[in-house]
This record gives C-alpha cells, sequence and structure tokens, in this order.
C-alpha cells in the first residue's frame, strides 16, 4: 500500500500541511552596566526608565528561522545611568508549506509572542541578581508593534521605542 500511495503521489511534500514547530528557545545574548555602582545607590527617588524593543528574523537551514527579540532597558536618576541591560532571547522554529503571505506575520507575531515572556523573566531575573528590584516588562501587542515597524521601514526609521509609562518597577 505505501508503494501505491507513493506512485500516486510522486511529490508527497506538495501535499503536506504547513509545519509551525518551536525547536529551542535561548538567551542568545545578555549584558548589564551598572556604570555608577555603588554612589547610585545613594540616589532617593524613582528611576526614570526607556525600553527600546526589536524583532528579527534569520534563516538558518531551508525552513527553519532563528527569531530573536532585542531588548535594551536604560534606568536613569536623574543624569546619571542607574543600569543599562541589553538582552536577545531567541527561538529556533521549523516553518514548512506555511503561504507567502502568511509567513511575515507569522515570523513577526507569532514567534515573537513564544519567545518574549522567556526575555521578560530574562531581564527580572538579571536586575534581582543586582540587588535592586526587577523591571516587570509589560505585555507586548505583537501585532500592533509589527505593523508599527512595517510603517517604520516604509518611512525608513529602525527600533521601536516602548512608553515608559506602559512598563512597571516592583
Amino acid at each position: 500500500m505505501t508503494s501505491e500511495t507513493n506512485s500516486a503521489n510522486p511529490n508527497p511534500t506538495a501535499t503536506q500541511s504547513p509545519v509551525f514547530q518551536l525547536q529551542r528557545v535561548y538567551l542568545k545574548d545578555a549584558s548589564l552596566e551598572m556604570p555608577h555602582a555603588p554612589q547610585i545607590f545613594l540616589e532617593q527617588g524613582s528611576p526614570q526608565i526607556e525600553v527600546q524593543l526589536d524583532v528579527n528574523h534569520d534563516s538558518v537551514v531551508e525552513g527553519v528561522v532563528e527569531v530573536v527579540v532585542r531588548v535594551t532597558v536604560t534606568a536613569r536618576m536623574g543624569e546619571k545611568v542607574l543600569f543599562l541591560v541589553e538582552a536577545k532571547q531567541a527561538g529556533i522554529f521549523e516553518l514548512r508549506g506555511i503561504p507567502e503571505q502568511q509567513l511575515a506575520p507569522v515570523l513577526g507575531i507569532v514567534c515573537p509572542g513564544i519567545i518574549y515572556p522567556y526575555l521578560r523573566a530574562n531581564v527580572a531575573d538579571l536586575l534581582t541578581r543586582t540587588g535592586l528590584p526587577p523591571i516587570h516588562l509589560a505585555e507586548i501587542n505583537f501585532e500592533a508593534l509589527y505593523q508599527q515597524k512595517a510603517s517604520q521601514n516604509a518611512s525608513g526609521a529602525s527600533g521601536l521605542i516602548i512608553p515608559p509609562s506602559s512598563q512597571t518597577r516592583q
């Protein structure tokens, strides 16, 4: 019966259903700078927090893509930088048989939505290890972010800045 199936359909990949599978999630890069420590610990007041977020992807091999969510969090006390955290959380996804018009939204919305919770946890953990309270990055609507990035690419701008008011410090 197997030979009948193969002879009836010489190209089995032509009728296969789409494949979307997460292969691995990993912390690709992380750095922390506290240029004014320990004196900055004597400062009073709440820091001003700025968050920049970006999503990129790159082909690993045929049908396998690495998606990277990058965040930069800068906290300032007046003119001094309290800390600067940069982190890249990545995921490797198998994407086969996905229609071309759906591929960009999958890479820009679905994949980052899977990776981002890991990034949030890693940033909070890294800051906790400094002795400072963690920064809990806000939930992100990756569909809106995808639309914003598409608009920026059309206008030539790059990098996305998340308003400080959307971040919580606990």
